[in-house]
């Protein structure tokens, strides 16, 4: 089977191919009573869709959301929320000769490899438009969270060797790279140029900071919330690592130079230094949670590449079609979306962690 549902107690299962009629998504667990409408939700898909910038694909599509069910007169009645975003400007002729040969780089190989079968238009499931669910739905886990007092700021940390050396997030939106650095962005413009001329494309670095989030959720072993958040990032398409915190610098660290501290301050216990990235032991600290994801270079790409046929014949493959030459920009929000469906899961399934607390709930008055 296809597992195409994320979470446990908030659950959003994705489905539709680039090249079908639509897209969607299907959000359970969503409580009674959250103002919702489509602008909502729209204004998150408009940060993912296509051709905003020369750096994105031309595929022009409105990517405009229609909530099905699970809202009445404006806001949620706890039952199943169904959205689905139409296909309008699909070409499914530009794939025409990648229907009996592997696209290097894609899911066309494995996916034939697993299912006998396969969708080639676009990719079909394993197209990176199969995010518009998740960016939807991520929507949705959002404004949950901020009626709790948690936010999110995700932007852009690099595209291939170009990295931010500021950090103004006021300048995010001002830029097509969704950069918190206007001189970086600037560069990151200048290096793609030299990559769309040479027909290559570029990979880049994607950071999400979450604050806000309460000390005490995710367990001290297979559901640690580092593990969730990471499985929730990596089971993005385009993502091959991701960090919490310091990452992958701290085989570098001593233990004196990596732990952080902790100190009393009003009340409250806080820390010192946050090398952790909000999470210690699989527990959020409740200091600002730091996911970073590593995101690979578009794999469609005009050079000529060797691959071969699906009945084994070598052969050389140039890609056609409309293509991304970096996925990154549009890619944030999607990174954004997947923190903040396993965040609410995670409050979700920790409100029944503490007698105490279903105690204080249930106490009659």
């Amino acid at each position: 089977m296809n597992k195409s549902t994320f979470g446990r107690q908030f659950t959003v299962t994705t489905w539709g191919e680039s090249h079908g009629k639509a897209l969607g998504a299907v959000v359970d667990g969503c409580p009674a009573g959250l103002p919702l409408c489509e602008e909502d939700i729209q204004k998150y898909l408009d940060r993912r869709k296509p051709g905003q910038s020369r750096y994105t694909t031309s595929r022009k599509e409105g990517d405009l959301v229609e909530i099905l069910s699970g809202v009445f007169e404006g806001k949620t009645t706890g039952t199943p929320i169904s959205l689905i975003v139409r296909n309008t400007d699909q070409r499914s002729r530009d794939y025409g000769n990648i229907a009996f040969s592997y696209r290097p780089g894609h899911a066309d190989y494995t996916f034939d490899a697993k299912y006998g079968f396969r969708d080639y238009r676009g990719g079909g499931r394993s197209s990176g438009r199969e995010t518009i669910g998740r960016v939807a739905a991520g929507a949705i886990a959002a404004k949950i969270l901020e009626s709790l007092g948690i936010s999110f700021c995700t932007y852009t940390k690099s595209v291939g060797p170009v990295s931010i050396k500021k950090f103004c997030p006021e300048e995010i939106a001002d830029n097509a790279f969704y950069m918190p650095d206007t001189q970086a962005a600037q560069e990151a413009s200048a290096y793609l140029e030299q990559c769309m001329k040479a027909h290559d494309s570029a990979g880049g670095v994607i950071e999400c900071r979450i604050n806000g989030v309460p000390a005490g959720l995710g367990t001290p072993v297979f559901e640690k919330l580092d593990a969730v958040l990471a499985q929730a990032v990596m089971s993005i398409g385009a993502v091959k690592a991701v960090e919490i915190g310091d990452g992958f610098q701290v085989s570098m660290m001593n233990g004196s130079s990596d732990n952080d501290g902790f100190r009393a301050e009003n009340g409250r216990i806080v820390k010192t230094s946050n090398h952790a990235g909000g999470i210690m032991g699989g527990i959020s600290d409740g200091s600002e949670i730091i996911v970073r994801a590593t995101v690979k270079p578009t794999a469609s790409i005009s050079q000529p590449q060797n691959t071969v046929t699906n009945t084994g014949e070598n052969i050389s493959l140039e890609i056609r079609g409309r293509h991304d030459p970096v996925i990154v920009p549009r890619a944030v929000v999607v990174v954004e979306a997947m923190c903040a469906l396993a965040l609410t899961d995670a409050l979700f399934t920790n409100m029944s962690a503490r007698l105490d607390n279903i105690q204080e709930f249930y106490r009659k008055k």
